[in-house]
């Protein structure tokens, strides 16, 4: 059954006591509301004893200044509105907490530096909805008894304590704040007290990801062999089956740190580096010399060691495809959006921040150097390898994700493969942000948050 949107009036405290609300009587009809009886009211973890009088000829919700100071609530802001008749409680929301790596309290205009705009792109995509929403970072944990310093956006950005909320969408960007124990104890603590939801919940690394997807048989075929480097035997058997390798940091990102073997004469091996500059190239008489000069790396990074692919590319520029993938309003795996990135030129790697550029699926393959026989259906066939890889990760991963940046390619005869997944993908990564434009994919985390919330 849909729950009924209404909008908050906040009124004068000398006008309504703190534990009275009123609601329009044809919404307290629609949703079965008992008037003039004690309810519990529920906005997420905050629970208060009320009664609420029936108003005609009303369709708001009108509350005393004093409780909405506590929840958080200016007037205007629209909200969805359950009831539960067994629990006799009055649930308003979904709260939902988006959870921030940084914020920046001198500069209030733009309180979240770079993603600032995101986040008012999803106060703007709540409010449409009737979903509540505000931004804390792990320093807003911990710090007030049962409630969480966050901002909200009123006219303008504000810091306030709310309630915990119904539904956290983890945004860290950083493991270590990640793994943080205040972090960690505030999300467990949220979902066994008051029995909250967490989406991505935790980073992954490929390692992680390939081990887990090799049993599954939807998606074996998307595979590259892969393997965890520790050894001088791994790479060498590799090194024997493929003509090039990639060894990539298992908790890399942004295409940090990987490097290209490929084959050079007889015995000698050119690993190529990647590098903020672009590509650095060093050439090795054997893999032994190869393995000793990132033995000392492999001290401090775990490698992955990956079949090197013969991808598409325009103009000796290697493409690869990210695809979003989001669970939508009924919790189901969907593709909101696959883009083409075409690597920089002094890049072998696609991403952005190393000066790749995005193309739509169509244009890349047109442009690029695939057999013109193994062009049929790419779209098609990228789409169902992202909702497989999507599927696979979330059954097999312990972990409960909302959306994922799943990173293909195409090898010149048209096969599909898997590069890596990503489980907090860039919001500017996939479609241009423009102010006052609400994304498809905001909308979508909108919709999964209030299923999960049950509104």
């Amino acid at each position: 059954m849909p729950t009924p949107k209404v909008d908050v009036q906040v009124v004068s405290s000398g006008i309504m006591a703190d534990d009275v609300l009123m609601l329009g009587d044809s919404v307290m009809k629609a949703a079965k509301i008992p008037a003039q009886q004690q309810l519990i009211l529920q906005f997420g973890s905050f629970r208060q004893s009320v009664t609420v009088v029936p108003v005609s000829r009303y369709d708001g919700l009108r509350v005393g200044h004093a409780l909405a100071r506590r929840l958080g609530l200016a007037s205007g802001t629209p909200l969805r509105l359950q009831y539960r008749s067994v629990s006799r409680t009055l649930s308003l929301g979904p709260v939902i907490g988006v959870l921030v790596s940084r914020d920046y309290p001198t500069q209030p205009d733009k309180p979240f530096g770079s993603i600032t705009m995101f986040c008012r792109e999803l106060v703007d995509a709540c409010r449409s909805q009737g979903a509540f929403v505000y931004f804390f970072t792990p320093g807003g944990i911990g710090s007030r008894s049962g409630g969480v310093e966050g901002w909200v956006y009123q006219g303008g950005w504000h810091q306030a304590v709310l309630p915990a909320p119904d539904v956290v969408n983890n945004r860290l960007t950083s493991r270590k704040l990640e793994n943080k124990s205040s972090v960690q104890q505030f999300l467990i603590d949220i979902k066994q007290r008051y029995g909250a939801q967490v989406f991505n919940e935790k980073f992954l690394d490929k390692s992680e990801v390939f081990d887990a997807l090799k049993g599954d048989t939807a998606v074996l075929r998307y595979l590259p062999e892969s393997h965890s480097l520790q050894s001088y035997t791994t790479l060498k058997s590799m090194c024997a089956r493929y003509a090039s390798v990639f060894l990539k940091p298992v908790r890399g990102s942004l295409g940090k740190g990987i490097i290209r073997l490929s084959r050079s004469g007889q015995e000698g091996w050119t690993a190529s580096f990647t590098t903020p500059m672009g590509t650095r190239k060093q050439v090795y008489p054997n893999l032994v010399k190869v393995f000793s000069a990132i033995s000392g790396k492999m001290k401090t990074v775990r490698y992955l060691i990956q079949q090197g692919l013969t991808l598409i590319e325009i103009g000796g520029r290697p493409v690869d495809f990210r695809a979003l993938t989001q669970k939508n309003a009924s919790g189901k795996w969907v593709v909101t959006s696959i883009v083409g990135r075409i690597a920089g030129s002094q890049h072998y790697v696609s991403n952005l921040a190393r000066g790749g550029t995005l193309s739509t699926v169509k244009e890349a393959v047109a442009k690029s150097n695939m057999a013109p026989g193994a062009r049929k259906d790419v779209s098609a066939r990228l789409h169902k390898a992202a909702l497989d890889i999507s599927r696979g990760v979330d059954e097999r991963i312990p972990a409960h994700f909302g959306e994922l940046g799943v990173d293909l390619a195409l090898d010149t005869s048209g096969r599909v493969w898997l590069l890596e997944v990503n489980s907090k993908p860039s919001k500017n990564d996939n479609t241009p942000l423009n102010e006052g434009k609400i994304r498809p994919s905001v909308r979508m985390m909108i919709q999964y948050a209030r299923y999960l919330a049950g509104f």
